[in-house]
């Protein structure tokens, strides 16, 4: 519509001089978001016809068609505008903050619960950096008597035990194992880096005593039969059924359906409470306390289907087995409340008969035993001084030592074909075992406020297999081992076919030292021998 007004001009004349110029008008295009308050436009004084234009008013415009490129390019340029990539900041936790003055880091430290028991620092270690706050003690109130019953734990708060009692930080402990990644108090930094630090200590907790378990439990198989079986008892896939099983899914999926997660959202968080879970334990309780959860809470049964290793070439073992084992398979009560006799031999006596068969006394007064042993034992530091009651259990002992380690130098293939059992496979196996767990109670008590993923790095590359095997030919041990003829011509010029057979050497010596000696001597062996470390100087 268009409104004009003139006192001077009749309107028929000023109709026939607006007719031009709307047809200029018509081709200017306003837009809709003009305010509705009058628009002027006035013409220069020296024209005798003046006008004023008051409003405005057009067609909306049309939209564009589908397909036309100008529209392309509109919607083109509104997404790049809308999906500009932001400057990502780091997270808070990454961003340098100046450092605390000492007198504060000393208050931090002292405060710390990492440092308040001094009768069990391994223990001590795995506590939380800071003490549990409210939103800790509210999980603690709300789902921790549920866990404690679903493990067949009394329902009394462990605080009420003695100081010189580990148990008593088991309300704790049982608390961190549950916090794995995904859930809501993982956000805080003392829950976050405790559970790691579980974890980090439970998994090689639990592989070590099936280790143990199974090499009782099947005094003549391989290590390789016995590594499947492990694999089907706690493997990755299969723990979210022991999970179910001991009805504490709901603690570690409260908001979600278990059965209908997809498995990389469930089996994670299922093996990190797994795993921590048995650390705790373990700190509290010890090893016997580990098998009871295993096979009465989880209800694991090493002869299911699941667990049955692969069938394969059996080679005819014709040597006999000590007399504990014979026509005897043994049960995880057996190996859980098993106590060596007062006069024992060995720290882990069973566990030695079971790896080092009762034939190897045929060797004994060989080439091997007058020309290698005096030196082996020179560099290792055996025998150890042990104050026994008579001294025909030194000397016993010291027999069975020599034997010991002549089964750890002699290679499968000088006799594995005819006496599958006379080899340092079962020793290398349980020594495996053994060396991750001395190596990771060793890091938590040397950095006390490192995660359980930092620590899972290092202690890989402290044992990978090429070092492990280097430290032993630095002692110059490798010249020791017993090989075939055809396989000594083979591997004397070729260091990647030796070098393995070292790797196996150095691991079936601490597996001789843990049942001969216990833990301590594995220590000793690993970081004042071998130097695992690496810190000791160097002769130049």
């Amino acid at each position: 519509m268009l409104q004009s007004f003139n006192s001077t001009s009749p309107s028929m004349e000023l109709s026939s001089s607006l007719t031009p110029f709307s047809n200029k008008l018509s081709e200017i295009s306003f837009s809709s978001s003009l305010s509705p308050f009058s628009l002027q436009l006035h013409q220069k004084p020296s024209k005798p016809r003046n006008f004023c234009i008051f409003a405005v008013a057009i067609d909306p415009p049309q939209e564009l068609p589908r397909n036309s490129p100008q529209r392309l390019l509109k919607e083109l340029a509104q997404r790049k505008k809308a999906t500009a990539p932001r400057k990502k900041l780091p997270p808070k936790r990454f961003i340098l903050k100046p450092p605390l003055d000492d007198k504060k880091l000393t208050e931090r430290f002292l405060n710390s619960p990492q440092l308040s028991l001094k009768q069990f620092p391994l223990l001590s270690s795995c506590l939380p950096s800071s003490k549990l706050n409210n939103a800790d003690n509210t999980w603690i109130d709300e789902y921790l008597l549920e866990a404690k019953q679903a493990l067949g734990y009394p329902l009394e708060k462990s605080d009420e035990l003695g100081d010189d009692n580990p148990a008593k930080q088991f309300d704790t402990l049982l608390y961190l194992a549950f916090q794995h990644p995904s859930c809501d108090r993982t956000n805080a930094r003392h829950v976050r880096s405790a559970h790691s630090r579980l974890w980090f200590l439970g998994q090689y907790v639990l592989e070590l005593a099936l280790a143990e378990f199974l090499l009782q439990r099947y005094p003549r198989e391989s290590p390789g039969p016995m590594r499947e079986r492990v694999f089907g008892l706690i493997g990755k896939r299969n723990l979210p059924k022991w999970i179910k099983a001991a009805s504490l899914r709901n603690l570690i999926f409260p908001y979600d359906d278990m059965d209908k997660l997809i498995r990389k959202d469930r089996e994670p968080p299922v093996k990190s409470v797994f795993w921590a879970l048995f650390g705790a334990i373990y700190l509290c309780f010890g090893m016997p306390e580990v098998y009871r959860v295993l096979f009465e809470v989880f209800g694991m049964d090493p002869e299911a289907e699941v667990c049955q290793p692969r069938l394969r070439r059996q080679l005819e073992d014709v040597d006999y087995v000590s007399v504990e084992f014979e026509g005897n398979k043994l049960s995880w009560q057996d190996v859980a409340t098993y106590k060596p006799p007062e006069d024992a031999l060995f720290a882990h006596p069973r566990l030695f008969r079971a790896c080092v068969p009762p034939g190897m006394h045929r060797f004994r007064g060989n080439i091997w035993d007058y020309d290698s042993k005096p030196q082996v034992m020179q560099i290792l530091g055996y025998p150890l001084a042990v104050k026994d009651r008579i001294p025909e259990i030194t000397e016993a002992r010291n027999i069975e030592l020599g034997l010991g380690l002549q089964l750890c130098f002699m290679h499968p293939s000088k006799y594995k074909f005819e006496h599958p059992r006379f080899c340092f496979e079962r020793l290398e196996y349980v020594g495996q075992k053994i060396q991750d767990l001395v190596m990771a109670e060793r890091l938590l008590m040397k950095h006390l406020d490192a995660p359980g993923k930092w620590l899972q790095e290092r202690h890989r590359r402290v044992l990978m297999n090429k070092f492990c095997g280097r430290y032993l030919r630095e002692k110059y041990l490798h010249r020791f081992i017993i090989y075939s003829e055809q396989v000594q011509d083979a591997y004397e010029h070729n260091r990647r076919l030796r070098n393995p057979a070292t790797t196996a050497v150095q691991q079936a010596l601490h597996g001789l030292s843990y049942t001969i000696y216990g833990k301590p001597d594995v220590r000793r062996l690993m970081f004042d021998v071998f130097d695992f470390e690496q810190i000791q100087p160097k002769s130049v």
